[in-house]
């Protein structure tokens, strides 16, 4: 693989295995590492294969370090939104449910199985169609739709049970 080669594929794919792994361990700055340590072992690889399959392999790549660094460091997985926006007009009342609906989507989020959340993240932030996300994950897309709709109803349940 050529710098020019090495180059267009750290352009045109840094940003998305970046949010793959933020999705799975909740961490921007821990899916930055992963994903610059992912690129830095497909370049050390050297490996022979075209574009389209290098994609999969750095993908494979990032997933086992993850996995890895997950084991090594016993790190709690979670999500956060760092969405921070003053809501003037509002009703202090108001703030107060918006932040404990918010605090209860984020910890059915977190409790959701790991394979569900990825999906479910994948396709409500990304946008990406469940083909796409199949095609990333190495998964039939009918898996994928299995797992969105555990997940979908693994949410509408937690919250539905929090608000009563």
């Amino acid at each position: 693989m050529t710098k020019s080669e090495f180059k267009y594929l750290f352009d045109n794919n840094y940003e998305p295995v970046r949010n793959y792994l933020w999705y799975r361990c909740g961490d921007i700055q821990l899916a930055s590492d992963i994903a610059q340590e992912a690129f830095l072992k497909l370049w050390e690889k050297q490996p022979a294969k075209k574009n389209g399959n290098l994609k999969g392999l750095l993908y494979k790549i990032a997933g086992d370090i993850f996995v890895s660094n997950y084991r090594r460091k016993s790190v709690e997985m979670r999500f956060k939104t760092n969405y921070r926006q003053n809501r003037g007009g509002e009703s202090p009342e108001d703030k107060m449910q918006f932040d404990e609906l918010k605090l209860q989507y984020e910890n059915a989020l977190g409790a959701l199985p790991e394979k569900q959340r990825v999906v479910y993240l994948m396709h409500r932030m990304e946008n990406m169609k469940y083909q796409e996300i199949a095609a990333v994950l190495g998964i039939s897309t009918k898996a994928v739709e299995k797992r969105m709709s555990k997940a979908l109803g693994f949410l509408k349940q937690k919250l539905q049970y929090s608000e009563a």
